[in-house]
This record gives C-alpha cells, sequence and structure tokens, in this order.
C-alpha cells in the first residue's frame, strides 16, 4: 500500500504521469475533478450541493471537497491499496485538512512527486498542444515534439484534432498565477515533512517518467 500525492503548474504532465503510476503501483487515480463530476451526476447529497456553487459561479467550499474526497478514500479500492491524489490538496488549508484525516486514521502520505516544468515550457506545451475530438481516443499531440503524420489528423484513429480553448496564452497566464500563489507554498510545506521529491519534467515523457520511478523509490 502506498499514498501518493502529485504536484504541478497546469500543463507540467501530472495526467500523464499519473497513468503509468496507477498501474505500475496498482492505486486508484484520484482526481478532485472527477470526484465532483461523478458526485453531481449521481445526484449525491454532496454533489448537488457542490452543483449549488457551481451553478451561481462560485468556488466549491474546501470542506465540501474535503467531504467528497473523504467518501472517496474510505472506498475498498482505496483502504486496501492506497491512492494517488491530482489536483487534491491545493491550498495549506486543504493540506491540513488530509492530515487531520489521515492522522485520525494513524495514516500519513508516504511520497509527494513535485513535477517542476518552468513556466515559458508550458506555455509553449499549451499552444502547441493539439488534441483528437473523438471521445473514445482523446489522444492527445504536440506540434513541436510530437506533431501527428498527417497536419490536424490523429494518427491512432483519423479523427480531427482541435485546439482546447483553454489551451491560450491569456488562460494558460492566469492558471499559473493562481498556482504560484495558492498552491506553491505546498512544496516548502512538504519538503519540511521530509516527503518532497522534485523532477524536473523533461521534453521526452520516457525521460520524466525515468525520473519519477527514481523518486519514488528514495
Amino acid at each position: 500500500m502506498i499514498r501518493l500525492i502529485i504536484l504541478g503548474a497546469p500543463g507540467s504532465g501530472k495526467g500523464s504521469q499519473c497513468k503509468w503510476i496507477k498501474e505500475d503501483y496498482n492505486v486508484p487515480h484520484i482526481s478532485t475533478g472527477d470526484i465532483l463530476r461523478k458526485n453531481i451526476a449521481e445526484e449525491t447529497e454532496l454533489g448537488l450541493k457542490a452543483k449549488g456553487f457551481i451553478d451561481r459561479g462560485e468556488l466549491v467550499p474546501d470542506e465540501l471537497v474535503i467531504d467528497l474526497l473523504k467518501n472517496r478514500l474510505e472506498e475498498a479500492d482505496c483502504t486496501e491499496n492506497g491512492f494517488l491524489l491530482d489536483g487534491f490538496p491545493r491550498t495549506i488549508a486543504q493540506a491540513h485538512a488530509l492530515d487531520e484525516y489521515l492522522t485520525n486514521k494513524g495514516e500519513k502520505i508516504d511520497k509527494v512527486i513535485n513535477l517542476h516544468v518552468p513556466d515559458e515550457e508550458i506555455m509553449v506545451r499549451a499552444i502547441n498542444r493539439r488534441t483528437c475530438e473523438n471521445p473514445d481516443c482523446k489522444e492527445i499531440y504536440h506540434m513541436i515534439y510530437n506533431p501527428p503524420k498527417i497536419e490536424g489528423i490523429c494518427d491512432k484513429c483519423g479523427g480531427k484534432l482541435f485546439t482546447r480553448k483553454d489551451d491560450n496564452e491569456e488562460t494558460v497566464s492566469n492558471r499559473l498565477h493562481v498556482y504560484h500563489e495558492q498552491t506553491e507554498p505546498l512544496i516548502k510545506y512538504y519538503t519540511e515533512k521530509g516527503i518532497l521529491e522534485t523532477v524536473v519534467g523533461q521534453e521526452k515523457f520516457e525521460d520524466t517518467v525515468a525520473l519519477v520511478k527514481e523518486a519514488l523509490k528514495k
């Protein structure tokens, strides 16, 4: 059993790393965004509360997000195998709440991976990213590092490639600002606990995987 957190700015490649970590370590990949969407779709009590905030254009309060997360962590796959948290915690307050919850259960976070990619590189990645529109595929390409064989066409399924509306300089810049302001202090928090390992994201996916694997062994 292992309990992991992955940190990193939007566009740093956390999602891609989570895919192989989930498989190699046999742990559920838990995203707070996925939890919110699932509870809203299933119209659970907490999901309906969250929907009310979202419909009003407000942020879902920490207390509600934490309650949703706690419910997820009580499911069998987490209690038996551990978990990989992606997108939580985002703030020091959320980190404290998570620590309190785990401490009360006699548990703790084993390792935090901080995936570091310079802002300039994240910007280049974002504005050159293309995604397959086929919902069963969703393959992601990069026009510089991993371009499709035929421009605008997915190599795997032949679907059309598109640029996500939030893959633009203004949106990416705003996301990075929020990350540095709110989430970056977590790096210091987990460093002081002695459980954080920083991995510098590489151009090639395989190179980053190798570095993350090494960090998880420490």
